[in-house]
């Protein structure tokens, strides 16, 4: 039986997969399988991982986004645990293990975070400098990755439990992620890319599951897109950000956390739509898409209600 899947999404990476793919082939007290899910790269992506013995490729004819690519890995794995690791994130070679150690004996925990250092340079070599200690979630609705650009020493060295995990290298049982799945996959399609990762996490937490955090459990990650850098970040990036922020709510959050956090989120969404009318004018597409496909977004929230309500039901009766 398979312990832990690793499913490496690649679009033109085929500097970083030697490191990447590496590590997850360097995974020792375990017994994994390593995918990587090709998104129609143009590049020689392909004959690299070809050339990587233990490396099974998935290629794709059309590129269907970070969140579409891992459903397929998913779907193409069998192990009881799953590993989303980007092409530019290196384990080392205890990560995995430790991880499915301690949800071994935390059946209430569907995920859990490492502790990811930033990386530089073509080797994917460490820096002081942290990445992610897990997600973390603000009144206003935005989410971050705790810790992201502060100094590492010293700091998140006590195991925890957090608001989610970053697809970066986020591991998952797959118990957990098979009781989330909705029409649109684990991870939510629509998302394309970026913000999958928390809206898988606001979903996870939704249907009762924890996220455990596990310093021991390291990795490195030569980060791209991060908010202070939005300016340098391509165009359809920009766009799905945008996008994908309207779509966290819309598939979870409650009336109540809305009332709730209403003050916050709208100041939030002003500036959002301000800049789209002004400086970002390419991200205004995202309105159009959302309204287009309306009705079959709040079928879907009906749907993960649903899930919510079949839970609390079953939570309800295995209490008397």
């Amino acid at each position: 039986m398979i312990d832990v899947s690793i499913i490496v999404v690649s679009h033109n990476n085929e500097r970083d997969l030697s490191f990447s793919v590496g590590s997850a082939l360097q995974q020792r007290g375990i017994t994994s399988e390593t995918i990587v899910v090709d998104n129609a790269s143009t590049d020689a992506t392909r004959e690299v991982v070809a050339r990587m013995p233990g490396a099974r490729l998935l290629a794709l004819s059309e590129n269907v986004g970070f969140a579409g690519a891992m459903n397929i890995g998913v779907d193409a794995t069998s192990g009881r645990y799953v590993i989303s690791l980007n092409p530019d994130c290196r384990l080392e070679p205890d990560f995995a293990a430790m991880l499915a150690e301690r949800l071994e004996t935390r059946p209430e925990v569907g995920s859990a975070s490492g502790r990811i250092l930033r990386a530089a340079g073509p080797e994917l070599a460490p820096t002081a400098s942290l990445d992610s200690t897990g997600i973390r979630f603000t009144a206003a609705g935005r989410h971050f990755d705790r810790g992201a650009g502060l100094p590492a020493d010293g700091r998140f060295l006590q195991e925890e439990e957090v608001a989610g995990t970053s697809g970066a290298a986020g591991f998952y049982r797959r118990k957990a992620l098979e009781s989330v799945k909705i029409s649109t996959g684990y991870f939510d399609s629509d998302f394309f890319l970026y913000r999958e990762d928390a809206e898988l996490a606001w979903r996870l937490r939704n249907l009762g599951w924890k996220c455990l955090y596990v310093p021991q459990a390291v990795a490195y990650h030569r980060r791209h897109n991060l908010p202070e850098r939005r300016a340098l970040m391509s165009p359809l990036v920009n766009l799905h950000s945008v996008k994908n922020r309207f779509l966290l709510r819309i598939n979870n959050q409650s009336p109540r956390h809305f009332l709730a956090t209403l003050v916050p989120t709208l100041a939030r969404d002003a500036v959002v739509v301000g800049a789209c009318l002004t400086v970002e004018r390419s991200s205004l597409p995202a309105f159009g898409w959302l309204w287009r496909n309306r009705k079959r977004l709040w079928a879907k929230r009906r749907e993960i209600q649903q899930k919510m309500c079949a839970r609390k039901k079953a939570q309800a009766a295995s209490d008397l």
